[in-house]
C-alpha cells in the first residue's frame, strides 16, 4: 500500500486546512482588508504547502528509493523525485 493511501486522512486534512487558508485570502481581498495582512496570509499558507510537499516527498524517499523492492524500482522513484524537485525549485 502507498504512503499516499495510508496516510491519506493526514494528507488530507493539511491539504483541506490550506482551502481554508486560500479561502480566507479570497475573503480578504473581497473585504479590502491590507496588504500586510494579505501578505500574511499568503505566507503562512506558503509555508503549509511547503511542509505537505516535504512530508510527501520524505514519504516518497523512504518507502520507494530507500525500501524499493528492485534497482530499476528505486531508479524510477528517485527519477519522479528529482523530476518534483526539479519543478519545485522553479
Amino acid at each position: 500500500m502507498s504512503h499516499t493511501i495510508r496516510d491519506s486522512d493526514k494528507l488530507l486534512a493539511r491539504v483541506r486546512r490550506l482551502k481554508g487558508q486560500m479561502q480566507a485570502v479570497e475573503r480578504s481581498l473581497e473585504a479590502g482588508t491590507p496588504c500586510g495582512e494579505v501578505l500574511q496570509l499568503l505566507a503562512s499558507i506558503r509555508g503549509a504547502l511547503s511542509g505537505l510537499t516535504g512530508e510527501v516527498m520524505q514519504a516518497h524517499l523512504h518507502e520507494h528509493v530507500l525500501h524499493a523492492e528492485s534497482h530499476a524500482e528505486r531508479e524510477k522513484a528517485a527519477e519522479e523525485l528529482a523530476a518534483a524537485l526539479r519543478t519545485y525549485i522553479r
